[in-house]
């Protein structure tokens, strides 16, 4: 670019810095201000030749435009952190608990017939609804639902004749109550 050109921009930028910062100040504040209004400026070096004549209208819908696109990506990653954070599991319960009850979880199921165990897997593992698993299994929605309810209670019994899957899962359903009350406090 020609002397002329950065002439040109020193006289927008000094002319109007100011007003595109107080600007975006009134729009989000002055944390994001500063950012803003570079890349407000930035934008307009690159697109010298079609800033208009008087400038700042140009400045300003600039300057909106990328507060806009700021806004939507913080936006986005709030979404994402929060869908990020929903596939954490809690680290409330020690390793060592959780892979003691998987296992004898895991021998409690073993124990149940093969019909018994599609059903839970489907259910639980797969995510399927009834409706779907009604699907794969070849049978009615309403039909499935009974024979998932006697599937999890034969699980159950099972299971409670495994000592560490009882105690961690009454202990979890303890854990739950008083989250569940503390939260209804707070209400």
């Amino acid at each position: 670019m020609a002397d002329s050109d950065a002439d040109r921009f020193t006289a927008i930028y000094d002319g109007c810095r100011q007003r595109v910062w107080a600007y975006v100040v009134s729009r989000a504040g002055r944390q994001v201000a500063d950012d803003v209004v570079n890349e407000t400026f930035t934008v307009a070096w690159r697109r010298l030749d079609d800033i208009p004549e008087p400038p700042l209208p140009w400045l300003l819908v600039v300057a909106r435009n990328i507060l806009r696109d700021t806004v939507r990506a913080e936006a986005r990653r709030v979404s994402f952190t929060a869908e990020w954070m929903s596939w954490l599991e809690p680290a409330e319960a020690d390793i060592a608990e959780e892979v003691s009850e998987r296992s004898a979880l895991l021998k409690a199921l073993a124990t149940l017939p093969e019909d018994d165990r599609e059903l839970l897997i489907l259910s639980a593992w797969q995510g399927l609804t009834p409706a779907q698993a009604a699907t794969v299994v070849g049978c009615s929605a309403l039909t499935l639902r009974v024979r998932l309810h006697r599937a999890r209670r034969r699980l159950d019994q099972a299971a409670s004749a495994s000592p560490p899957v009882a105690e961690a899962a009454a202990a979890r359903r303890e854990s739950t109550r008083a989250r569940i009350t503390v939260g209804e406090e707070t209400r």
